[in-house]
């Protein structure tokens, strides 16, 4: 029977200079991400006075909600071991947040792709910092 593991010709750590990169855009991300992230568990009356009006409800448990869901989404995508699954989690995170942008007409390149904008240096930064993941969707043959 033949093995359906990916090949990756070695350790899964890529080269050094790629995976110090992966890890600066990966840290960039995660903390702008946990900062939001926490600013909505902490401070959820300052995010709703603050936000434009996107049609979500004004209840600060909502919003501690989402926070929280994007800290632990966060914190996944920091762990080696879990970074896929909070990278695949962040992504649905920051797709519901395009079509909420989307759905009540807010300027396209600053705010409506500013989740395609995170969401492309979540991925970028665990592309370059994980072998297995360059074996999986490689930009060149």
């Amino acid at each position: 029977m033949a093995s359906t593991a990916i090949e990756t010709n070695g350790a899964e750590r890529p080269g050094t200079g790629a995976f110090r990169t992966g890890w600066a855009l990966s840290g960039l991300v995660s903390t702008m991400l946990l900062l939001d992230g926490g600013m909505k568990i902490i401070a959820p009356e300052l995010m709703i006075a603050n936000s434009p009006p996107l049609g979500l409800p004004a209840d600060p448990s909502f919003y501690q909600g989402l926070g929280i869901l994007l800290c632990a989404s966060t914190l996944l995508y920091l762990a080696p071991r879990t970074a896929l699954i909070g990278a695949i989690l962040l992504t649905g995170y920051l797709g519901g947040a395009i079509a909420t942008h989307l759905r009540v007409g807010s300027p396209l390149f600053s705010h409506t792709l500013f989740g395609l904008y995170l969401g492309v240096a979540v991925w970028g930064g665990l592309w370059l910092r994980d072998r297995r993941l360059r074996a999986l969707l490689p930009l060149r043959d």
